[in-house]
């Protein structure tokens, strides 16, 4: 293990919208975006480009960057040793029975923290599902 900790490759960008149905049929017959799934509720649409991750969130926050990491634990601790609080250690935010995301039987982890301004950051891994 080693002290350095590159966060270099994007896993996904969250952004607000009011309507769920607009902001979809724009980024999908618009933009072109590829249609990954939609869950409504809570209000939550998916599109991919190219392995990372658009997430439209009906009533959100103003945006999430999150960073993908091989390995959360280790990334966690690494920036918390570089000073960083996390408002929310890794934990499980999604079980794909269906590969929807990723491999079938894979669980989501992340954890979440703030930039200097404010900003919400996140952590993402995927690991298998344990029982």
């Amino acid at each position: 293990m080693t002290d350095q900790l590159a966060l270099n490759q994007l896993h996904q960008i969250a952004i607000n919208t009011d309507d769920l149905a607009t902001s979809k049929a724009f980024y999908e017959d618009v933009l072109g975006a590829k249609f990954i799934a939609s869950y409504d509720p809570p209000g939550l649409v998916f599109f991919d480009f190219q392995g990372v991750r658009l997430l439209l969130e009906k009533g959100s926050t103003p945006g999430t960057i999150y960073f993908r990491v091989d390995d959360i634990d280790d990334a966690v601790q690494k920036l918390q040793a570089k000073g960083v609080e996390f408002d929310q250690l890794p934990h499980v935010i999604f079980r794909d029975d269906q590969g929807v995301f990723g491999p079938k039987g894979y669980e989501e982890l992340m954890a979440f923290f703030k930039d200097p301004a404010g900003n919400i950051l996140s952590l993402a891994s995927q690991r298998p599902a344990s029982s």
